[in-house]
């Protein structure tokens, strides 16, 4: 395309997809600091709005993109950016950009949001998009999928970055589908108490096995439920120090144990009984003869329950240091 690069007023830029691009707090931040050491180097892309403009003021410019450095720009006070004027339409720009997403990738939920923005404000088709794109039909669905997947608050939240893509999709997404109503007071209490994209994945697990009534203190507390979770895990890791290996055998054995008396009790509601608790049995008792055999063979070679051994142990004197001389006779 022929390009025409020039400076213009931050004021004459039209912000049309402010909404379909994410609110990086931290990236403006270094891009400001870039800017103020090096002055703007990467133009931002601007195409002629299709929207008239009053009579007697300039025309607008629609951002097609460069929202950051307008942001970095306005945050060091600059009143002008360096931009680049591609000659075309408003949808042929977006997706001119969406071509060229290797030099600055976007998150999967800005290519869905400019996509949307071409179909269903500027009426491109799916397949139209897909070829401007450089992409197939099958990307821009699944990219629209992922957004009719998540309620506006989810997507407003993570356009503002109080919440990642990936929890965004794989804990509120699925969350929602289940229970609209869980999935809004979670969201609600990450924007009094966020958690990291790990601990949301931790909290979604555990949520996923709990019991409802576990299950609304895990929602009014999210935050709280991990910090237990953490102390319980502390307090488990310091009881197998305290009772060393043969004290987490033997508690593995008293739970075997409790296992078998728990089937032993199921058993009549069993009959008749089916080939597949057969053939479990024959498999745990083969285990349970191997473990026995196991125990005798190394209880008969224990040294310390060899009394020759022992013996010999406690009667032996300390032993010199490898690096200390032997004494001599005292003349």
């Amino acid at each position: 395309m022929d390009v025409a690069r020039l400076e213009v007023d931050l004021h004459l830029l039209e912000l049309r997809f402010t909404g379909a691009r994410l609110i990086e707090p931290q990236a403006i931040e270094k891009l400001a600091r870039s800017i103020d050491r090096d002055g703007q180097i990467v133009p931002c892309i601007v195409t002629s709005s299709d929207t008239p403009g009053i009579e007697g003021t300039e025309r607008l410019l629609v951002l097609i993109d460069g929202y950051r450095r307008v942001a970095a720009l306005r945050r060091l006070g600059r009143d002008r950016a360096l931009v680049e004027r591609w000659p075309c339409e408003v949808a042929q720009a977006v997706m001119g950009v969406l071509a060229r997403t290797q030099s600055r990738p976007f998150a999967a939920i800005e290519e869905a949001l400019l996509l949307r923005e071409l179909t269903q404000g500027l009426g491109v088709s799916q397949r139209e998009a897909a070829l401007r794109c450089g992409r197939d039909v099958s990307w821009v669905n699944r990219r629209l999928k992922l957004l009719s997947a998540l309620p506006e608050t989810v997507v407003a939240a993570v356009r503002e970055g109080r919440l990642s893509t990936w929890s965004a999709a794989r804990v509120i997404a699925p969350l929602a589908r289940a229970n609209a109503a869980h999935a809004d007071r979670l969201l609600r209490a990450q924007q009094q108490a966020p958690l990291s994209t790990r601990e949301l994945g931790v909290w979604f697990e555990h949520y996923q096995k709990a019991k409802r009534s576990v299950r609304e203190r895990m929602l009014d507390h999210p935050r709280l439920f991990l910090e237990a979770l953490r102390e319980r895990a502390a307090e488990t890791s310091s009881e197998r120090l305290r009772v060393g290996p043969e004290g987490e055998c033997e508690a593995d054995l008293w739970r075997i144990n409790e296992l078998i008396c728990r089937v032993r009790k199921r058993l009549g509601m069993l009959t008749p009984i089916p080939a597949e608790l057969v053939k479990a049995l024959s498999c745990a008792q083969v285990n349970f003869e191997g473990l026995q055999d196991d125990i005798k063979r190394l209880r008969q070679h224990d040294p310390d329950r060899d009394p020759q051994r022992r013996a010999a142990a406690q009667g032996a004197g300390p032993e010199p240091a490898r690096d200390q001389q032997v004494a001599e006779a005292v003349a």
